[in-house]
């Protein structure tokens, strides 16, 4: 645990320090692209952050590969170096994008490309499903749905990007909770997989903590598509690392046969779970826009988190209200996990007991602008 907690501070330090960095060049060298009529901020403000949070995560690796802890998952190095091949190339494609605003089929290339480079030539693929260890087909079929996957997660993290400190908040808690998640079954079963997914947790949870002070309202720096496709590389990178992988003893076995039910469908929801709000948000706007005809990349002001500022929310008040859903589903979910390996029911009623808690809390706050007098707010457009 003191080794993951010193990449999550090594992590955060280096991204602080930097981001703070590119922010003063990004102003006086002014690299930072006008104000458009989709834009929700008003002034002109730099999105290169996601190159720190690169940066950042880059000498997480780096240090890494000299500790004798992470060796399991360095013994082959292809697969972490296929990784930073892949965050290095979605980087460049985003920080171009966010100064000169690509057309959308070169980042949905670049995107399958980078994901391509993490299946094939790092082997990082979803070989089964954890639900009785069931095979996924030929390696073809793997290859497809391992890239399907991330580019799938790389979009619906982007999409949530709409607000001062959403994005890092709510992948900073998601990660949160999937670092407990895999360092509760590499403490049982030390695996390369294991402790590759550990370990890119604990490096997001530190780029997503040194990022947020300059991304939090009113930001001084946003992160960028660079920032937001790389976070959903490599959470969709952690959670594959874990899919399929995890052996059936570790799945507890009682009178209410929790393992064959609740305990085989869990380890397969929990690295969806992390990432709910996103691929919900992500598949709403794919439908809407389909639906209306247009591509789905093509933006709008549909998304979750503008229809909370709709409802009378602040923008500081809807960043929370997504933070306290995130934590509540995916800590019930945790919780829950740790029920199905425990031998006392309780600890998985426990956790179903504070989704519902939490889940009722939270749709209490969402809706209660809507039942008050609300100013009339001024819709925004998107940015």
């Amino acid at each position: 645990m003191r080794n993951h907690l010193f990449i999550v501070l090594l992590t955060a330090t280096v991204t602080l320090v930097l981001a703070w960095v590119v922010w003063r060049l990004s102003m006086r060298y002014k690299l930072y692209p006008g104000i458009r009529e989709r834009d929700v901020h008003k002034t002109p403000t730099p999105r290169l952050g996601g190159i720190a949070m690169f940066l950042g995560v880059v000498a997480a690796f780096l240090i890494s590969s000299q500790m004798e802890n992470f060796q399991t998952f360095w013994v082959d190095p292809a697969t972490p170096w296929s990784i930073l091949l892949a965050t290095l190339l979605i980087v460049l494609v985003g920080v171009a994008d966010d100064l000169w605003d690509l057309d959308w089929t070169i980042k949905l290339a670049a995107q399958f490309l980078a994901a391509w480079i993490v299946a094939w030539y790092g082997g990082l693929q979803i070989y089964s499903l954890p639900i009785g260890g069931i095979a996924v087909g030929s390696s073809t079929v793997s290859i497809v749905l391992t890239v399907f996957a991330i580019v799938i997660v790389m979009n619906a993290v982007n999409f949530i990007d709409g607000l001062d400190g959403l994005v890092a908040g709510v992948s900073l808690i998601a990660n949160g909770v999937f670092f407990v998640y895999s360092y509760l079954l590499l403490r049982e079963f030390t695996t390369s997989n294991f402790s590759l997914a550990t370990f890119l947790a604990a490096a997001l949870i530190g780029a997503c903590a040194g990022f947020l002070p300059l991304n939090w309202k009113p930001a001084k720096l946003f992160m960028g598509d660079a920032g937001a496709l790389m976070l959903g590389l490599l959470m969709a990178c952690s959670a594959i690392a874990i899919t399929g992988q995890i052996p059936p003893s570790v799945l507890g076995s009682d009178e209410f046969g929790r393992s064959q039910l609740l305990g085989a469908f869990i380890p397969i929801l929990l690295p969806v779970v992390v990432v709910l709000l996103p691929l919900l948000d992500f598949g709403m706007a794919v439908l809407r826009r389909m639906r209306a005809g247009k591509s789905p990349f093509s933006p709008d002001r549909k998304h979750l988190h503008h229809r909370m500022l709709d409802m009378g929310h602040s923008d500081r008040d809807a960043v929370l209200i997504f933070y306290a859903w995130t934590a509540v589903v995916s800590l019930s979910f945790l919780l829950m996990f740790i029920g199905t390996t425990a031998d006392w029911p309780g600890e998985y009623l426990l956790g179903l007991l504070f989704g519902i808690v939490g889940a009722i809390a939270c749709l209490t706050v969402t809706f209660l602008p809507s039942r008050k007098t609300a100013p009339a707010r001024t819709p925004e457009p998107v940015r």
